[in-house]
């Protein structure tokens, strides 16, 4: 896959921000406006992911956040965040990220504190999910645009969609 330069893509997505910005003006409509196009990025993304990785079906949840933080993060960003922080049921999980293209020369004003600058990674992530049949929620918990030593990606399973066809579609 031919690789984009990373400071051309840094710079790219800092302008797409600043358009959504002038154009929205509401930092809360711009952060769901990110997610939203994040969500239609991941949709169509999962497919090249899984053709080029050779990745199967993941057996558990714990495999998902390997494939995406080891595989995924690695094929598209060149990073790998790690994972951390698992609750009991292990349905929810951290990425760490100590190091992400994206935020390379951003500086966010005092007024746009509100920002989820990286949203449109949380949005991926739900859309490539849910075509493999999960839903999740997707957040940036922590932020080094806001002070934060690290960011914090929390991903957390809500349920798996069940595929069943409808009556007129089984045979008899």
């Amino acid at each position: 896959m031919p690789k984009v330069n990373a400071e051309l893509l840094t710079l790219t997505y800092g302008s797409l921000i600043m358009q959504l910005i002038k154009d929205i003006e509401d930092v809360n409509q711009v952060n769901e406006q990110l997610e939203k196009m994040g969500h239609n990025i991941g949709v169509r993304l999962v497919d090249e992911f899984l053709a080029k990785s050779g990745i199967t079906n993941c057996s558990n949840f714990k495999e998902t956040a390997d494939v995406i933080s080891k595989v995924a993060f690695k094929m598209f960003l060149g990073i790998v965040p790690e994972i951390t922080s698992w609750n009991t049921e292990n349905s929810a999980f951290s990425l760490i990220f100590n190091d992400n293209p994206l935020l390379d020369f951003v500086e966010l004003p005092p007024q746009y504190q509100n920002l989820q600058y990286c949203n449109v990674l949380c949005g991926v992530i739900k859309g490539a999910l849910e075509m493999v049949q999960l839903q999740v929620t997707c957040v940036f918990v922590r932020d080094t645009l806001k002070g934060d030593d690290v960011s914090e990606m929390r991903v957390e399973l809500k349920g798996v969609v069940k595929n069943e066809m409808s009556e007129e579609y089984q045979d008899d």
